[in-house]
């Protein structure tokens, strides 16, 4: 409970700060006069005050926070954001349940880009460009950007960052002080966006189109404004522009940041994950291009390649966005990106899955066990980048591992217990787990996630809440140990 009313002052504080993001949708509203000006007022007011009662009354209970502290404050501030992020869908879409707009908000903060929704095309602009802000916001982290806000506000910092960010990030100084490191990666986000919408807009998308696909391209998040995804262009150049930007966003942020920094390619070369990201996605593209000619599904290795190259790395990076619907390719191929999405994306990135430097560091374990096993006497360190890896790290891998592999097969279990196929499960479970979008099957591409129940829908909303947060952060609260005194 104490933990309860610490956390409160800093989720209210939250919640007003995001009151603001509300000025973009309502904006868009006016300008094209869609008529969900009134929602998004009301959304905006009800999120302020609400953050400003709950402030108001848990001020006597702020003190610095714990470790303890900021692991519930993420967990509450990501499925509290999806909760209020249901006002405007609600007060918009008439026959939208409950259970469907938490579904459609939480798929959005996570960046997973699965939707329950249909007739994209015919939207209020406003309520699409919401549904990107929020794959935007969630693109590099709710609680990122809050940190660089909240210090302002006398609340510190340097818990909640580290609770929320992903990977090896979470011991990384990029700077001497939190926020300063906050509001450097914001600012790679904010310019690689500005430079990801003037491409679009050049290369010919209208300006809504630009803005939204420039959110969910940058947080790779795929949500779009049309129900074809980026089929709906059929551009060889924009399929192109978008390539490069779920390559760049897949990539290390802070990697990023540093390259900006010294201006200079070397953080990138420097990078361990980087090197193996490329060569596997690239690499990945090449094979799913040939094995799709070879196997008759397009006249000639050009196109096979466009359309794998493009699918394969959305599908990598966790974006989503779809050209083609590989549900009907061979089932080798889609099986291939499936995989993928499950460990492509770096550290520190705005993809989804274990991360590439855990992917690493497993293949080098395995290694060195083989060595063990031909010379039993013979110490064998691991290196990544030169740099020893200490076996406390090893080991935290492998459970990870563990606990992931055990929620693929019990989701995957419990969807299968609730009437839905084997291979629709399946692949809902990696799709959200890993927070891809689109899976195979009932849930595939060509189609959305409304074919499922409501009970398969909360459960599908927990593994995307559960795989943006990368599983220890929400299920350790679940624990007798974490409420223990």
């Amino acid at each position: 409970m104490s933990s309860l009313l610490v956390t409160a002052p800093i989720l209210g504080l939250i919640a007003m700060v995001m009151s603001l993001t509300h000025l973009i949708p309502i904006s868009v509203s006016l300008i094209y006069d869609d008529g969900s000006l009134s929602a998004f007022t009301f959304s905006m007011f009800l999120n302020l005050a609400c953050g400003y009662v709950i402030w108001i009354l848990s001020r006597p209970y702020a003190r610095e926070i714990m470790a303890r502290d900021s692991i519930l404050l993420v967990v509450l501030a990501w499925s509290g954001g999806a909760l209020f992020a249901t006002v405007p869908l609600l007060l918009v879409l008439p026959g939208l349940s409950f259970t469907d707009a938490y579904f459609e908000t939480m798929s959005g903060l996570t960046t997973t880009g699965s939707t329950v929704l249909t007739n994209l095309d015919y939207l209020p602009h406003s309520i699409n460009i919401w549904r990107g802000l929020l794959q935007w916001l969630g693109g590099m982290g709710i609680i990122v950007l809050a940190v660089a806000i909240l210090p302002l506000l006398g609340v510190g910092g340097r818990q909640i960052y580290k609770a929320e960010t992903p990977g090896p990030m979470k011991d990384t100084k990029l700077t001497p002080r939190i926020a300063e490191t906050a509001k450097g990666l914001w600012l790679v986000y904010f310019g690689l966006s500005l430079a990801c919408l003037a491409a679009y807009r050049l290369a010919g998308m209208s300006w809504i189109d630009a803005l939204m696909h420039t959110f969910t391209t940058m947080s790779t998040g795929g949500f779009s404004t049309h129900d074809a995804s980026f089929g709906h262009f059929d551009s060889a150049l924009l399929e192109f522009i978008c390539f490069v930007f779920m390559l760049i966003a897949a990539i290390n942020f802070g990697t990023h940041f540093v390259a900006s920094r010294a201006r200079s390619l070397g953080p990138y070369r420097r990078d361990p994950e980087v090197a193996w990201f490329l060569a596997v996605v690239l690499g990945s593209c090449v094979g799913i291009g040939g094995y799709l000619w070879i196997m008759g599904v397009y006249p000639d290795f050009p196109t096979a390649l466009r359309h794998a190259s493009f699918n394969a790395v959305s599908v990598a990076t966790s974006t989503g966005y779809a050209t083609q619907d590989f549900n009907l390719w061979p089932v080798f191929a889609p099986l291939w990106m499936m995989f993928l999405v499950s460990f492509a994306s770096c550290s520190g990135s705005t993809g989804g899955g274990i991360k590439m430097i855990r992917a690493v560091i497993l293949y080098k374990q395995v290694y060195r066990e083989f060595t063990r096993l031909l010379h039993p006497t013979a110490a064998v360190s691991m290196k990544i980048s030169g740099h020893p890896v200490e076996n406390r790290v090893v080991f935290a891998v492998l459970a990870f591992l563990f606990i992931y592999i055990v929620c693929i097969v019990s989701l995957t279990l419990v969807l299968t217990a609730s009437g839905l196929d084997a291979v629709s499960a399946f692949s809902a479970v990696i799709a959200c787990l890993n927070n891809l979008g689109p899976g195979l099957n009932q849930v595939g591409p060509a189609t959305t996630f409304e074919v499922l129940n409501d009970f398969q829908i909360w459960v599908l909303s927990a593994a995307m809440l559960v795989g943006r947060l990368e599983l220890f952060t929400v299920l350790i609260i679940f624990t007798p140990v974490f409420w223990r005194k």
